[in-house]
């Protein structure tokens, strides 16, 4: 062993190490040696043998001085890897992954990265991103390319599998069976090239040139059903061709999918004309018709080779929704159906397809389809029953469409009672049968009723009326028809609206509108002038302070709202109307079942006389409000749905929800029991059971309406008269040899014959006795207290008028001069000596717009008949 290994390395023992220059400078570089470390000289060479080199001196652990060489991190990580081997993350950017803090081998993936620290240990890097992006993109194409593969191409004469629906009495028989679509396939030189023209430029006008993609199209509809949005079809003629290829037209994803896949595969491999002939041949046009050659029968008579262009464009406008665009079903379908005709002809001219010398010869006729042939399983009313079942399918369920419906599968549990609907039906017909002579009476003919039954507190609609049958050529549902006003039916909605919110035109201590009850006096002359909320004159359009007229010409003074409601007074409810509000009244209608798009504007001065539009149905349930005391539910018709042998769970009953107080519905009832008992309903007292209602005449006759209940059963009846092609309203003066008709005539007698066959059997029940409500809020000039003028103007033996009230013309508008101001026509009086003393004058009173001095401010205020002082 050589000398200098045996000797100390530490210079501390005494000994000084050599040096080999002349200065005696450290052949060492960086100092004391270290055992096992090379030396340099001055030219920087090691100096030494090849065993200075050796690691032995590591290993024996000599010991190290504050002045041995320090080793960069380099060196450092290369020294820990020649200990531990290679691999594992030791340094200050973590401790390695093995036991013992040794390093383990690098990953595969290297995540979280291997020597980084902080957020950078756990940002990946750009292999690992685009080694995962390859990974996807290349499974995506993958699988779209298996999918693309497995999904086959369906045969033209299996796309479709029409099926019967079934529908069922409440009781759970069977009512009927409706389905067997008319189909006929037919090759494309058996369509008329008009009509295929038409076709295109209804649909797809770049047809011929596309690749059957509209990749916006595709991007909208799946961003509308990712977001909950309306749902949309394919664009395309191609897209629309092959959702016609899956009946279940089921607006998902994976069907999105599918049709993508069958579209492509469909272009690629078939012609346009190919593709052309299976659209036509798929496609729903209404009166349950699959295909042009069966649409062509259904509407035309004709062969799909011989449509014309007129007809061509008109059936190309039904693939837009026949349900909306027929031009027989309603007045909204013909303008629908003539805008988007005329748009298809001048698309057709742009195209080139037809000339404009062609396209105004169509322009100047409308090809009028023929009339629908009725199948006799849909005869009476059960045609009727299924359209409102249809309607509320599609509005309990969006997916639910006409097309789908009329491609069956359904098992469709309806509410309608079969005694009860052929028992309304019976007192239509009887009461029709006993007054009207259309064969010798031109006023008997055209007159329309449409009515409807509905069970409170559930709002099951257990029977209607919708008119004399499709086998009569009668193919809108009375029951469901808006489009005829109301009359003074609405009054009570006003009365209820005060009761139940109050007068703005007076407020309680807590600055709130004053709730006012039943005895509250309001001036009930006819031609009064009508005042604002503040007192000030309400302004018709012409600029002057609007009058309003009543039925009769007498001037009752001042009389409680229950005797303006039994008498059916017109002055009182649109001084009320003011009084409430008209935002108020229609607020508490919207949430009593009316619909908006029935409803006049609030703003009008007469909106409180019935103006608005509801139907039977709405009608009917919005009265029974009344009858569950507060509690509204809102109608239904099906109470249960199963398609293809799974139930539908979207179709229940709604819960009742409380919109007006127990005391206040209970309060109108008790008005309205009034009305029936010697009011204008009194045909009513021949059922022998407490009714309550109220009657609805319009302005020239034009509609009369009955709307009643008693706690077991609600049901509207509206009559009217109607051009027949358009939706004119006719007077109903002279019909069955009246001069004028009116709410208590017919339909009271329809009413009441249903009424009592329809509870026949059942137990008697009364309504509940009203608890005191609101205060007493009398307008500006009415006795303080009863005094005999008083009680002589509020007892049956003021004015007995009729309830007819302004037309769906009248409004805020109207004429402001007494002799123009919305009026009602006399009817003689039916009450024998409950009728008016023609010397009836006002009550003593105050002039009006001061208080009585005898007038508290905690029993009676000035309401807005009063001018601003």
């Amino acid at each position: 062993m050589s000398e200098h290994r045996r000797r100390s390395s530490n210079p501390g023992d005494g000994e000084q190490p050599a040096g080999d220059g002349a200065d005696g400078q450290s052949p060492y570089a960086y100092g004391s040696p270290v055992e096992g470390a090379p030396r340099y000289g001055r030219d920087g060479r090691p100096v030494g043998g090849p065993d200075e080199l050796r690691s032995e001196g590591i290993r024996r652990g000599a010991r190290q001085t504050a002045q041995q060489p320090r080793l960069t991190r380099a060196e450092m990580r290369k020294q820990a890897q020649k200990k531990g081997g290679k691999g594992g993350d030791t340094g200050p950017a973590g401790r390695g992954d093995q036991a013992g803090g040794k390093p383990g081998k690098k990953r595969f993936i290297d995540y979280p990265r291997f020597g980084k620290s902080g957020f950078r240990r756990w940002l990946p890097s750009w292999k690992l991103v685009l080694t995962l992006f390859l990974i996807f993109f290349g499974g995506t194409v993958g699988a779209v390319g298996v999918a693309y593969q497995m999904t086959p191409i369906p045969k033209l004469n299996e796309l479709v599998h029409d099926q019967n629906n079934i529908y069922y009495w409440a009781d759970g028989s069977e009512m009927t069976r409706k389905g067997t679509t008319n189909r006929q396939i037919v090759e494309l030189a058996n369509i008329s090239r008009p009509a295929q023209d038409a076709v295109i430029a209804a649909e797809n006008e770049s047809f011929r040139d596309d690749s059957g993609i509209d990749p916006k199209g595709i991007a909208r509809a799946v961003y509308k059903m990712a977001t909950g949005g309306e749902t949309q079809g394919g664009s395309t003629i191609t897209q629309q061709y092959v959702k016609n290829a899956y009946l279940s037209q089921d607006q998902t994803l994976s069907r999105k999918v599918k049709e993508l896949f069958i579209t492509l595969k469909i272009n690629g491999q078939l012609s346009k004309d190919e593709i052309l002939t299976g659209y036509l041949n798929t496609s729903w046009y209404g009166r349950s018709s699959t295909g042009i050659q069966a649409a062509a029968q259904a509407y035309y008579g004709v062969d799909a080779k011989d449509v014309n262009v007129c007809q061509g464009a008109m059936l190309a406008a039904l693939l837009k929704g026949a349900a909306v665009y027929d031009p027989t079903l309603s007045d909204g379908n013909r303008k629908n159906m003539q805008e988007r005709w005329s748009w298809i002809l001048t698309r057709m001219v742009a195209t080139g397809k037809l000339s404009q010398a062609d396209s105004d010869k169509c322009g100047k006729t409308f090809p009028e389809p023929i009339e629908r042939k009725a199948p006799a399983n849909m005869n009476g009313e059960v045609y009727y029953l299924v359209d409102t079942a249809n309607k509320y399918l599609a509005s309990k369920d969006p997916q639910i469409s006409q097309q789908k419906i009329d491609q069956g599968g359904y098992q469709i549990y309806t509410t309608f009672e079969k005694d009860k609907v052929e028992q309304l039906k019976k007192a239509v017909d009887d009461v029709q049968a006993d007054s009207l002579k259309p064969d010798k009476r031109e006023a008997d003919k055209f007159v329309q009723v449409g009515a409807a039954s509905v069970r409170p507190n559930d709002g099951a609609i257990v029977a209607l009326y919708g008119g004399p049958g499709i086998e009569n050529g009668h193919y809108s549902n009375n029951a469901d028809s808006t489009g005829i006003p109301v009359g003074s039916t609405f009054k009570p909605f006003v009365l209820a609206t005060a009761m139940q919110t109050g007068v703005i035109s007076q407020t309680d201590d807590q600055g709130k509108p004053k709730r006012i009850n039943a005895s509250s006096k309001y001036l009930a002359d006819d031609n009064s002038e009508i005042h604002k909320a503040d007192g000030s004159p309400a302004i018709g359009d012409d600029g002057k302070p609007y009058h309003q007229r009543n039925d009769s010409r007498n001037n009752p003074g001042y009389v409680s709202l229950k005797t303006a409601m039994q008498y059916s007074y017109n002055v009182p409810f649109v001084q009320l109307g003011q009084d409430v509000g008209g935002k108020a009244v229609e607020d508490m209608v919207l949430k009593m079942g009316l619909r908006k798009e029935s409803l006049r504007p609030s703003s009008t001065l007469t909106y409180p006389l019935g103006t608005s539009t509801p139907s039977s149905i709405r009608m009917a349930s919005a009265y029974s409000v009344f009858a569950a005391r507060g509690q509204q539910t809102d109608p239904y018709s099906v109470s249960k749905l199963v398609y293809n042998g799974k139930e539908n769970p979207a179709f229940t009953k709604s819960a009742p929800k409380t919109v007006l107080d127990q005391a206040v519905a209970d309060n109108v009832t008790d008005v309205l029991q009034n009305v029936a008992k010697a009011g204008t309903g009194t045909k009513t007292n021949q059922l022998g059971r407490p009714v309550a209602g109220k009657t609805g005449t319009t302005d020239a006759g034009t509609s009369a309406w009955w709307v009643g209940y008693t706690p077991q059963l609600t049901t509207a009846v509206g009559m009217w008269r109607e051009e027949p092609g358009t939706s004119k309203l006719l007077s109903l003066n002279g019909t069955a040899g009246h001069e004028s008709v009116h709410g208590g005539d017919f339909p009271t007698d329809i009413f009441t014959r249903y009424m009592k066959a329809a509870l026949n059997g059942q137990p008697k029940e009364d309504f509940p006795t009203p608890e005191p409500i609101g205060e007493e809020v009398d307008s500006s000039g009415a006795p303080a207290s009863p005094s005999a003028s008083a009680s002589a103007s509020d007892s049956p033996s003021a004015a007995a008028p009729t309830d007819n009230q302004p037309g769906p013309s009248t409004s805020s508008s109207a004429s402001t001069s007494p002799s123009a101001s919305a009026t009602d026509t006399d009817k003689p009086c039916f009450l024998g000596p409950l009728c008016p003393s023609p010397s009836a004058t006002r009550p003593t009173g105050r002039p009006t717009g001061s208080k009585s001095p005898s007038s508290s401010p905690s029993s009676s205020g000035s309401a807005s008949g009063a001018p601003v002082p």
